[in-house]
Formats: C-alpha cells, sequence, structure tokens
C-alpha cells in the first residue's frame, strides 16, 4: 500500500526522565509544517581490511540517531496563562518556561538542567519515535508573511513501526496573524522605533549525539551563539546613526511585538544587542539598513532572549 505524503502527524511530549518515552497521544499534536526528518543518520565506519582483489568494502553504522526539523507559527496559545503546543519543543531547546497562571508563559535561555521531550513522527501510518529530543530554534519574521519558528532536533534512534495514527485534537495554537502595520508593533533597536521590514534570529544552540561504552545514549546541548539580522528603513544619522552605535562598545536594547489579541500576543526581547557592520539594501526602491546582531548575556547570565506570551 502506497504512504501518501499529506497524511503526516506530530506529536511531542516532555520526558520527566531524559530518554524514556511519555507516550505523546493525539492531544499532544502541533500544528507544524514543512517535516524533514531524517529517519536514520549514523556515522558511516568502512572496515577497509585487505583482499586480494578489488571491489568496496562492507560498512558498518555508529551513532545512529534521528534528525528532524519543522516550523510552527509564531502564535500563542490563545488563553492567558496557557503554554503553547510547541512549548514542549522549545524547552527541549535549552529555554526555560515560566507560566504565571492566567497572566503569561515566558521563555528564556538556561545553561543546566536542560529538558528533553519525544516525538512521535507519523507518515502515514509509518510511526517514527524520537527519544531525547534536544536541539535549537531560529524565528523569522517577514512583512507580508506569516512569521514562523524553525526547530531543528536530535534523538535517539527507534526502529519504525506500522500502526494507526492517533485521533487529533489541536489545542493551544491561535490562529497567526501576518506580520505588518497593525498586527506587529513595539519595535525599538538602540532606542529608535524605526520602519521594520523583516527580523531573523537564530538561538544557535551547539548539540552533539553521545553513545559512549558505559554512558547512555543522549544528546547534549553544549553551548549557544544567538543571533539575527534586522533589516529597517535606513534612518538619516540625524535620525538614527548605526553606523556610529557599531562601532561604539555598548550594547542596546530590541524588541517588538507581534500580535495584538489578548492571549495571541508574543513579545521578543534582546535586552543586551551587540550590533555587527550595517550594510544598505533596497525594496520597492527604498533604501534600507542590512542590521546583524548577536545577543550577549549581562553578568547574571541566561538572560540574552525572553519571548514572553500574553
Amino acid at each position: 500500500m502506497a504512504l501518501l505524503a499529506r497524511k503526516r502527524l506530530l506529536t511531542a511530549e516532555i520526558e520527566s526522565t531524559y530518554g524514556t518515552d511519555p507516550a505523546p497521544v493525539g492531544s499532544d499534536a502541533i500544528l507544524v509544517k514543512n517535516i524533514n526528518v531524517t529517519p536514520l543518520q549514523a556515522d558511516v565506519v568502512p572496515r577497509e581490511i585487505i583482499r586480494p582483489f578489488l571491489g568496496s568494502f562492507d560498512s558498518l553504522l555508529a551513532q545512529t540517531r534521528v534528525e528532524i526539523s519543522f516550523e510552527v507559527e509564531l502564535a500563542a496559545s490563545g488563553t492567558l496563562g496557557d503554554a503553547p503546543k510547541w512549548g514542549a519543543v522549545m524547552r527541549s531547546c535549552g529555554m526555560q518556561e515560566t507560566v504565571v497562571a492566567g497572566t503569561s508563559v515566558a521563555y528564556v535561555p538556561r545553561s543546566d538542567g536542560f529538558e528533553s521531550c519525544t516525538i512521535y513522527v507519523y507518515n502515514d501510518n509509518v510511526l517514527h519515535k524520537l527519544k531525547g529530543c534536544r536541539g535549537s530554534f531560529a524565528m523569522s519574521c517577514e512583512v507580508g508573511q506569516i512569521p514562523t519558528i524553525t526547530f531543528s532536533l536530535v534523538g535517539i534512534y527507534t526502529d519504525p513501526s506500522t500502526v494507526t495514527p492517533p485521533s487529533t485534537t489541536y489545542t493551544d495554537q491561535e490562529t497567526p496573524e501576518i506580520f505588518k502595520q497593525g498586527n506587529t508593533s513595539g519595535f525599538s533597536l538602540f532606542g529608535y522605533s524605526g520602519a521594520l521590514q523583516s527580523l531573523s534570529f537564530d538561538m544557535a544552540n551547539s548539540t552533539t549525539y553521545r553513545e559512549l561504552v558505559g554512558g547512555t545514549k543522549e544528546v547534549v546541548i553544549t553551548d549557544r551563539a544567538p543571533s539575527g539580522n534586522c533589516v529597517i528603513e535606513a534612518p538619516t544619522t540625524t535620525q538614527k546613526n548605526y553606523f556610529q552605535a557599531a562601532i561604539a562598545s555598548a550594547t542596546g536594547s530590541l524588541s517588538f511585538q507581534h500580535g495584538q489579541s489578548t492571549g495571541n500576543i508574543i513579545t521578543f526581547s534582546s535586552p543586551q544587542t551587540d550590533l555587527g557592520n550595517p550594510t544598505y539594501a533596497e525594496t520597492d526602491g527604498i533604501l534600507n539598513l542590512d542590521l546583524p546582531f548577536i545577543s550577549t548575556p549581562s553578568g547574571s547570565g541566561n538572560d540574552e532572549i525572553s519571548l514572553t506570551l500574553t
């Protein structure tokens, strides 16, 4: 029987113990797009034995793992104080979730106590289980488009199986809003509220898969280097001199709010932003300023960025 490419499903649930499958069900389904699964990723080790004839060597597979990437729309749960369905995956990307009942959900980086999740991917009726998933995320926002978060994770390999997919219940993912004037507000970079064309951000977590003798199979987050890029309508140097700001050693703040309806408002903040080399670009015959940036921590640490859902 042919497997239909359009019949796909992804569910995810946080693990209470690393690598122990919590068996996510249909109510753990996440609305995603652009799923890309490498169902078996391994290091290929050729035998390279000496033989009295020519020909290829057979190989053995080591460090077997699964890699996955997918997008979610940048939208909150729709209810104040309720975490979005993609929250379990965000927590597995080195982010700490803080829920204030009836008020907000916030995500900030952490440097220890990393959480993990189990992801089930159904390709029609073939199930791939990814246990112990950890990874990173990137955010993309552009005028006239639906802003998205792209997750990229690595998990422990499990043999796929043929099953009947569960009945799904999609909750806690509100309908997204287009990134545009009226839906998006409060943009500020180094104290200047310019005309924003696009903003991208990459948490850039470094992950490694380890399978040591006497140890356990584990995906480890070892570092992060968050950075991004901001494109605004080029101001005059009287309005804001970003060239001068880039040369100066001081950092500045970056923030914006997407969404205007209670329960579907997401605020991004990077309090200690360090600018790179500004360059000119062009959109619709208008000069833009392309501003690369690095999000740095304060002396307290774990505060390079925050995502707050209200």
